[in-house]
């Protein structure tokens, strides 16, 4: 039976002028990358993705934090079917619930949690959705298929214009080594400075990248 790898995630956009802000990624040491990550399930939909053949998939050491990940193994008749209940948005997160979570998570892991205390109201303003396959994976015996939203961070109030303007200090500051600044140069050439840049960080800047993914930690 043929399997296809599938990941649904919502991505954030941190941009002032020419300059976006990423995060250091635990899963890809000395790479960077933007804030967000794949959707989570709820309770109530896993009876329907059993039924379609959903496989999560777990990595070692990362298995509770990747508890209910949109990320995993359908049979390739699965396909059409999660897709059709995954755009209807039920028993999942939101592209909202899944940012504001996947932030204040990755603030922790940067080393600055207090910000995610500035998470509460903050609005997003939908860029780009990106649809990846399906298609081969290098000396794999499967197929992938990766539904990608992007997003701006909307800044309307004082609370996420403190958010916006705590992480740019950040990304300005030599000592903090977990936030970067990169152009969108920067981006499209795949390094900034010392530091990698992980490929869908392109869809940032456009609707195409170059470059194949870095392989995680296992």
């Amino acid at each position: 039976m043929r399997r296809m790898r599938v990941s649904c995630a919502a991505v954030l956009r941190v941009r002032d002028d020419n300059t976006h802000v990423l995060f250091h990624a635990n899963s890809r040491p000395g790479a960077f990358t933007p804030p967000g990550g794949v959707f989570k399930y709820f309770d109530a939909a896993t009876d329907l993705l059993d039924r379609l053949g959903f496989h999560p998939e777990r990595w070692t050491d990362l298995g509770v934090a990747m508890r209910c990940d949109l990320r995993g193994f359908l049979p390739a008749s699965g396909v059409s079917g999660f897709l059709r209940w995954f755009d209807s948005g039920a028993y999942r997160e939101s592209s909202e619930e899944c940012l504001i979570r996947e932030l204040a998570e990755e603030l922790g892991e940067v080393g600055f949690p207090e910000l995610a205390d500035d998470l509460g109201g903050i609005r997003f303003a939908h860029i780009r959705t990106v649809v990846e396959g399906p298609a081969p994976l290098p000396h794999k015996p499967y197929q992938q298929l990766r539904h990608l939203e992007f997003y701006d961070l909307v800044c309307t109030d004082r609370r996420s214009l403190r958010l916006r303007e705590a992480l740019f200090r950040l990304a300005e500051d030599e000592g903090v080594t977990t936030v970067i600044g990169a152009s969108s140069d920067d981006i499209l050439y795949g390094r900034a400075g010392r530091a990698l840049i992980t490929p869908h960080t392109a869809y940032l800047v456009g609707g195409v990248r170059t470059r194949p993914d870095l392989p995680p930690i296992r």
